[in-house]
Parts: structure tokens; sequence; C-alpha cells
């Protein structure tokens, strides 16, 4: 049975959205180390449809030589939650219909391996909300957005998460990596 993990860029005040903010701070080596490890016990990516909808396009021409993630995102078999998508335009990708959490259950029963979720934060927020999520990585940027989405609403049910490992970069990202309790 897989295990769902959640990898998300997000602002000191809690903003998720389409992370060109972050490009300021770099990409420190130990951020792929961290984000490699998740993707490394992966055997299936899932994704919202807007945030297929942006990498398709940024990750199916990307070889091995551009990004060492390349081959991670192209060649996984990937589970696209949308209600409107009707054909999958990436290679080893599937249109799994709307949020269904019986679907989701059924995957992470089927899954031999964990199931790598990044951005995607309408979906998330769903699979939070009925206890799907196994674990959240969290790269933490410090800068604040103000406005924008949010991984966590105020509408969202109160919870604990338990701090499963935690790391600082030099360009002053943090990851903080949590399970729910």
């Amino acid at each position: 049975m897989g295990e769902i993990h959640v990898h998300e860029f997000m602002s000191l005040d809690g903003v998720i959205d389409a992370p060109t903010w972050t490009f300021e701070f770099g990409f420190h080596r130990r951020m792929g180390e961290a984000i490699g490890a998740v993707t490394q016990r992966s055997t299936a990516i899932l994704l919202g449809r807007t945030t297929y909808q942006m990498f398709e396009p940024a990750w199916s021409t990307r070889t091995v030589e551009e990004d060492p993630g390349a081959p991670f995102f192209n060649e996984t078999p990937k589970y696209v939650v949308s209600g409107t998508l009707t054909e999958a335009t990436w290679r080893s990708s599937e249109i799994i219909g709307g949020y269904d959490p019986q679907t989701i259950r059924r995957l992470k029963e089927e899954t031999e391996g964990d199931i790598y979720v990044s951005g995607s934060g309408t979906l998330v927020r769903a699979l939070l909300a009925d206890g799907l999520v196994d674990q959240l990585h969290l790269f933490v940027y410090p800068v604040t957005r103000g406005a924008g989405p949010r991984l966590f609403t105020p509408e969202a049910a109160p919870g604990k998460l338990a701090l499963a490992a935690s790391d600082t970069y030099d360009n002053g990202v943090a990851y903080l990596s949590y399970r729910p309790q």
C-alpha cells in the first residue's frame, strides 16, 4: 500500500501559489536532495489539473542532462484529478476524473511505493480534509505574500501534526516534514 507524500513551496504566511516568487532565493543543493529522497520512494505521481497543465510543458521535453528529475516526472505513472480534462497529453498520464476520496484510497491500495504530489493546492486541501495525506514536505521561504491560495484555509478543520524531519538552508528556506497525528 502506498503513502501519499505532498511537496509544497510556501511562504511564511502559508501561500502556495505558482512558486515563481521563490526564484530570487535560488535552489540549494540540499533542497534537491530532500525532494529527491521523496521522489526516489515514489512509484506514482498524483496531480490536480492546474499543476498537470503547468508541469506538462515544463517537464515533458526536459532531459536528464538538463535536470536530474526529468526521468521521474516523464516516466513515472501520473494520475490526474480533473472533472474537465478528457485526454492526457503527457506520456504515462491517466485522467482519473473529478476528486473522489474512494478513488484515491483505491490508488493508495494498488500502489507499491509512495505517491508523490506537488503543488495541486485544491487537491491537497481535499486530501488533507479526508485524511489521505501521509506526509507533508514543506519548503518554507522567508517571505510573506499577503494574498494568495493557502495550504490551510480558515475553513480547514483543526488538526495536529508531528514533525518528522527538518532542515535549514543558507538561502533562508526551512524544510519541515510533518505526519498527521
